[in-house]
């Protein structure tokens, strides 16, 4: 006959396993009121009109974007509103004043236009299908408002990188990119645009959502 072994847990380790329930059901309440902040910053217009648009609360000003639902591109993704919210929150361990500021994949626009209202230089980049609409949210909200006119270039990542963005006169402290990445293929083309930007001392901000399954790697 077998004797079912009895099993002995010191008492510390059940202190220790109530500590880290403890400590993630902080985080957990910390992460809610993020993002319960967060989505206190978004608005929807009070009327109907001819343009479709979404508005938002930073950096003390209202911030009104359109957007393309039909384009992955033109729509404002949650890792957006994170950013923006994480730009404006720490400004100062991170200060956009005068800093030379390139957002890669901008797409509609938004974190482009805070890091302008906070007083960065910024080039906004995305593919050229994207520029317009781009170009028009980031007009409609910085005109008059920042201290540094934006800028809106074309970007196709690892793309004539050499002639678009010489080296020598690319100096960016900072690098924005909001869940620019859907699909494993296209990291390495990031990966090289963003090597090709960066000099020793500038500052990746990347803000994006891990996805797993068959179609999504990230």
């Amino acid at each position: 006959m077998i004797k079912k072994a009895s099993i002995y847990s010191h008492p510390l380790v059940h202190r220790l396993m109530d500590l880290k329930a403890q400590k993630e059901n902080r985080e957990a309440d910390d992460d809610r009121k993020v993002v319960a902040e967060i989505m206190q910053r978004c608005f929807v217009p009070a009327f109907v009109t001819a343009i479709s648009w979404e508005g938002f609360h930073f950096v003390g000003h209202e911030i009104r974007i359109t957007e393309a639902m039909d384009c992955y591109g033109a729509i404002v993704w949650p890792s957006a509103l994170v950013l923006c919210y994480f730009l404006e929150t720490n400004v100062k361990q991170y200060n956009m004043v005068d800093k030379n500021v390139i957002e890669i994949g901008a797409g509609t626009g938004l974190v482009s236009i805070v890091a302008s209202l906070l007083g960065a230089h910024v080039t906004a980049t995305d593919l050229p299908e994207l520029l317009g609409n781009l170009q028009y949210n980031i007009s409609r909200n910085t005109k008059m408002k920042c201290k540094h006119l934006p800028q809106v270039k074309e970007l196709s990542w690892g793309v004539a990188l050499d002639k678009n963005f010489p080296k020598a006169s690319s100096n960016f402290d900072y690098i924005l990119a909001a869940d620019v990445v859907y699909a494993h293929p296209f990291l390495e083309e990031l990966l090289i645009t963003f090597d090709h930007l960066c000099k020793e001392t500038t500052v990746i901000l990347w803000v994006m959502k891990f996805r797993v399954g068959l179609q999504h790697t990230l």
